[in-house]
């Protein structure tokens, strides 16, 4: 099976050893992305609905960067550091998948990198061709 490492200066760089994802098996499996902006690297200024639109934006980039789009998500999952924060991250995830969203996992965790409020991973179909 032939792996491929994905990678996009429209999404933030990787902060570690790892990629921002990896395509195999007609899949991508994106790394967590929290919000960084591409350009700097450092964490947007703002709220979590700021956040998380600098997160969805840099998934998307990601995942067109390998060939496939949000629509082509299967599975995400949300990290919390506040589940107080669940209705307003729910309400800009929503605005990204309107019609047949993924399936999805939300867990409060007691940090993230660089003291983000949110962070989001996703696995998503290749397009054919």
């Amino acid at each position: 099976m032939m792996r491929k490492v994905v990678e996009t200066a429209e999404a933030p760089r990787a902060i570690g050893p790892y990629s921002q994802a990896i395509v195999a098996g007609g899949l991508v499996f994106c790394s967590g992305q929290i919000p960084l902006d591409p350009a700097t690297g450092q964490l947007v200024v703002g709220d979590v609905e700021v956040q998380t639109t600098r997160v969805m934006d840099s998934l998307a980039a990601v995942l067109k960067a390998a060939g496939s789009s949000l629509a082509q998500v299967v599975k995400t999952t949300i990290y919390l550091h506040d589940l107080g924060d669940f209705a307003k991250v729910n309400a800009v995830y929503a605005k990204y998948f309107e019609v047949a969203p993924p399936a999805r996992a939300t867990v409060q965790v007691a940090a993230l990198p660089r003291g983000a409020a949110v962070e989001i991973d996703a696995i998503a179909i290749v397009s054919a061709g």
